[in-house]
């Protein structure tokens, strides 16, 4: 009997172009050598070779970005990143709004006493449309009572002849958020389980409603299978003036949950159909059946057909031949963010007097027309996206934090993670204040400004995060929300060039290999470190040695006003430069802050 023939193993390590050519020249060399014989680069032969070395070359990297993709560690897609994070309960948001706190001036004519007339003392509801000098559209988020005691009134005008104050001006004050209101018709046809909805606005930061044609109402939750919501409603008990407001749960069959990419957000409701759900007493607690407790129902029938546990309001009602009206607020630019005294206008005011019928016409007419409007400080809350590292970071520390902050990557986790209606901070430390005999926390945090650069949170935000902390932080912590201290830095460098090299061609390509390095914003307590630089410089073409690097600190007009002396922060090796825990490193104008000597 003749011996079978015997073929070699494959060598699975050979993935590219190169080696897997190779491994079959080898292969047709060693056990075709009377068949193919045509090795030459300009043959048919080698034309076949390097098609099937070009497919596997192909199919490997296909093979290994596959792979890759499918693991968080080693994933390099943005979009991918995002999908990944979602499994573990992290919630992506693009959008982030901007809020603060608008200034209101308006004139009120005196009455026939020594005060204004309050009649004339209106009330600026919330949904008032304001503006900017930029354009930048925000919505007043709170109803503004000009009566209110607590506001400042001064004299506006007197009577040249007797000196009594003709008119009187009030200065009040109310919460405004970034964006405006768009509403969207959506026609959904036959029941579908889990439908899943893709609105068309750019730029969506809240979900404020959505409506079915029937008039029921969808409630946005976290997760499908939260069935009930705490609502805000208005304390009417004896302790009114010191609590407004009561929080009472709700429960909600009809509910949808939020999935957003860098571009699209989806609605996604559940999988009960409204007519059979709310209906019917489907099976959803298996220890009635597991357990025969006294004085319960239970289910005498051992068997159980798992899909009875989806055919419930456990996971929400799905709208079915109606048309939903959604109404979310979408942000009018990239950038919300506005600087100090640059709201400038009231484009669409809701006024609401309590005698209206009983008012003078030009007179009203008057005290609305005198209707002013600034902020005194910087609106903020919109930040630029977390580039895949610092997504990562957050991923993981949502998924490890389970919505509560028990260490300090929770807090940090929790901050990251406000809604975005409610605004976004840029970069958050958490300390424990040595000083306090309690459990008290320090929480720094730091803000973007409108042209990028790192500026102080506002009163608004802080307030948002510290409602936002409370629920889920220890009962024994105590939190102080401060401002970070910027401190701005520079850079200057030395560095010797080849003596072919255009020694400005070399400058340049320096100066904006760190620029690009240095354009993003350090963490609060993060070190600089120096050895970055020397790393960096010593790999560009024409460099031969980088042989001194100086780290100064800004000063002026533009910069931060905070002074730190870095030569004392030094590492005693000089590599790095220690930052203090309440303190962040900031390059605020890379192009002209890094400055470099090319000999």
């Amino acid at each position: 009997m003749g011996s079978q023939k015997q073929y070699p193993l494959i060598d699975y390590t050979s993935r590219d172009f190169n080696s897997i050519r190779e491994d079959l020249l080898a292969y047709a060399k060693r056990y075709y050598p009377h068949t193919f014989k045509d090795f030459s680069e300009a043959g048919f032969g080698s034309l076949m070779v390097d098609t099937t070395a070009y497919i596997g070359d192909v199919l490997s990297f296909y093979l290994d970005y596959s792979v890759n993709e499918s693991f968080l560690d080693t994933a390099i897609e943005y979009e991918n990143i995002i999908k990944l994070g979602r499994q573990m309960g992290y919630r992506f948001n693009p959008s982030a709004a901007s809020a603060g706190e608008a200034t209101f001036y308006i004139i009120i004519p005196a009455a026939a006493g020594t005060g204004p007339d309050t009649d004339y003392m209106p009330i600026l509801q919330r949904g008032t449309s304001l503006s900017s000098l930029d354009g930048i559209g925000l919505t007043l988020v709170e109803d503004v009572n000009f009566a209110n005691p607590a506001n400042e009134i001064v004299v506006a005008t007197v009577n040249s002849d007797t000196g009594v104050p003709t008119t009187f001006a009030i200065r009040a004050k109310g919460q405004v958020v970034s964006g405006k209101l768009n509403r969207e018709e959506v026609v959904v046809g036959k029941f579908e389980k889990f439908l899943k909805i893709q609105l068309n606005g750019n730029n969506i930061t809240e979900i404020v409603s959505v409506f079915d044609s029937e008039g029921n109402q969808y409630f946005e939750v976290d997760y499908l299978s939260q069935d009930t919501i705490y609502k805000a409603t208005l304390n009417r008990g004896d302790n009114s003036t010191i609590t407004q407001n009561t929080l009472r749960p709700f429960v909600v069959p009809r509910r949808f949950v939020t999935e957003r990419t860098q571009t699209d957000v989806f609605l996604q409701f559940g999988f009960g159909t409204k007519d059979t759900t709310l209906a019917t007493d489907s099976l959803v607690d298996p220890s009635k059946v597991v357990l025969k407790v006294h004085g319960k129902d239970y289910v005498s029938d051992a068997t159980i057909d798992p899909g009875n546990f989806l055919k419930t309001d456990k996971f929400g009602v799905a709208p079915s031949n109606t048309t939903l009206s959604i109404t979310y607020r979408v942000n009018d630019s990239d950038n919300v963010n506005i600087a100090a005294n640059a709201l400038s206008r009231v484009e669409a005011p809701i006024w609401d007097f309590e005698e209206l019928g009983s008012l003078n016409s030009a007179t009203l007419t008057t005290v609305i027309e005198s209707l002013e409007v600034t902020n005194e400080e910087p609106i903020t809350g919109d930040v630029t996206l977390p580039t895949t590292d610092e997504l990562k970071t957050r991923i993981y520390n949502v998924f490890s934090s389970q919505n509560r902050a028990v260490t300090a990557e929770d807090y940090r986790s929790l901050c990251y993670a406000m809604p975005s209606q409610f605004g976004a901070i840029k970069r958050v430390n958490i300390v424990r204040d040595s000083s306090s005999l309690r459990r008290n926390l320090n929480l720094y945090i730091i803000s973007e400004a409108d042209d990028g650069t790192l500026i102080d949170t506002n009163t608004v935000i802080k307030q948002n995060l510290k409602q936002w902390l409370s629920q889920g932080k220890m009962i024994s912590d105590t939190l102080d929300i401060l401002d970070a201290k910027i401190v701005n830095i520079g850079i200057e460098f030395t560095a010797i060039a080849g003596l072919e090299s255009n020694k400005f061609d070399v400058l340049s390509s320096a100066i904006s290999q760190l620029s690009d390095y240095y354009n993003r914003k350090f963490e609060i307590g993060q070190p600089f470190y120096v050895s970055d630089i020397y790393s960096r410089l010593n790999k560009l073409k024409g460099i031969i040695d980088v042989t001194q690097v100086k780290i100064v600190q800004k000063s002026g007009t533009n910069y931060s006003s905070e002074s730190l002396d870095i030569n004392l922060l030094y590492s005693a090796d000089g590599s790095y430069i220690n930052c203090p825990q309440n303190v962040v490193f900031e390059i605020k104008y890379p192009d002209t802050d890094i400055k470099g000597t090319i000999k």
